[in-house]
């Protein structure tokens, strides 16, 4: 969305002014009842009117500017006051930074140049491990350290030291090997009555297992003695049912019934069947006797059908040897007269070439192709 300026609205009004202004003139213009013949006076007004209207608007357009203009030399002041005011900070701060961290002793250099460099120069051996004692100086010698007395009241002291804490670690060392003998005995102890415990509870445990067991096995001897007295007896009942069943069944008295299949009337059991009765060989016959004469039939039929065929075959032979002798006889026809019209036509060749030698040797060459012209016509 734009923010109107106030530039734009008073751009916006004075054209709309001005096609207000434009319109009632074409109005007064164009009016034949109003119009009037010179000049427009009213226009004229008008015409003055939006001068002066136009020179109040630029002329406040320009105090607008220059107010424009005012209030930016301020903000202009304003912010080079503020700018001189932290630069000014800024060499104060960099200033007090450099007295306080950047101070001439603090310089790589300043020993070079510093005054009181001999008073602060450190002495030839300021103590026994000074970096610069060397070999070569020949400042220090074996048992001539400064601090002797203390070095050896110190090497007592941490001998001392060293006993007292081997004392200990050895004191230590029994109380704690004490410590696990006596921890190991307890253990043993407890191992022990619990290994007792285990074992009496396993022995326990095996009379009981050895009572239930003795127990199962008598009553499993008694449930066998039993099932095989009944399974005996079973057989035996089976036994005598089966011998009943054997003599009043079908294979001993060879019922012919026993022998019908499952899959149809017209299949048997192989392992049950006892042969066919009187009434299917009779049948079997009966079927054989038509299956013969059938045959018979047929063959009949196979040798009338070959004579047939053999009559249609020696007709077809007859017919065509027929129609190859007329062929025969039409293509000698077809010959002959082929051969008189060849004989026809070499006579008439002849004729015309004798009659053309004696027309060549008789008469000139144009009377001659005109009689052959008209000898052709």
């Amino acid at each position: 969305m734009e923010v109107a300026q106030p530039k734009d609205l008073e751009q916006e009004f004075r054209l709309a002014r001005r096609r207000h202004a434009e319109l009632c003139r074409q109005k007064r213009v164009f009016n034949a009842r109003s119009r009037i013949i010179g000049g427009d006076t009213e226009a004229w007004d008008v015409q003055v009117h939006d001068q002066k209207i136009k020179e109040a608007t630029e002329k406040a357009r320009h105090e607008t500017f220059a107010a424009e203009m005012r209030q930016n030399d301020k903000i202009t002041c304003i912010l080079e006051d503020r700018e001189r005011r932290d630069r000014k900070n800024l060499c104060k701060a960099i200033n007090d930074f450099q007295q306080r961290f950047q101070k001439p002793e603090t310089r790589r250099e300043f020993d070079l140049s510093d005054p009181l460099a001999l008073k602060k120069d450190l002495p030839a051996r300021q103590s026994d491990n000074d970096v610069r004692n060397t070999i070569s100086g020949m400042q220090k010698f074996m048992g001539e350290d400064l601090n002797f007395h203390e070095r050896k009241k110190f090497q007592e002291e941490q001998n001392r030291e060293w006993s007292l804490q081997q004392q200990r670690e050895w004191e230590n060392a029994r109380a704690h090997q004490k410590c696990a003998e006596d921890l190991y005995m307890k253990t043993r102890l407890q191992f022990d009555q619990t290994a007792m415990h285990l074992q009496n509870l396993e022995s326990a445990t095996r009379k009981a297992v050895c009572a239930a067991v003795k127990e199962f096995n008598k009553s499993q001897a008694l449930e066998s003695a039993e099932r095989k007295i009944q399974e005996k007896k079973q057989e035996q009942e089976d036994s005598l049912a089966e011998i009943s069943n054997l003599l009043r069944g079908d294979l001993l008295s060879e019922n012919p019934q026993q022998a019908a299949s499952s899959f149809g009337p017209h299949r048997v059991v192989p392992d049950r069947w006892k042969g066919m009765t009187r009434e299917q060989l009779e049948q079997i016959r009966l079927v054989q006797k038509q299956q013969v004469q059938e045959k018979l039939r047929l063959q009949e039929e196979e040798r009338q059908r070959d004579m047939d065929w053999d009559r249609r075959r020696v007709q077809r032979a007859r017919a065509v040897l027929l129609s190859e002798r007329q062929q025969q006889r039409q293509q000698r026809d077809l010959r002959r007269a082929l051969d008189c019209s060849n004989l026809s036509l070499a006579k008439e060749q002849l004729l015309q070439k004798k009659y053309m030698k004696e027309v060549y040797t008789n008469h000139p060459t144009e009377d001659y192709f005109t009689q052959f012209n008209t000898r052709s016509r």
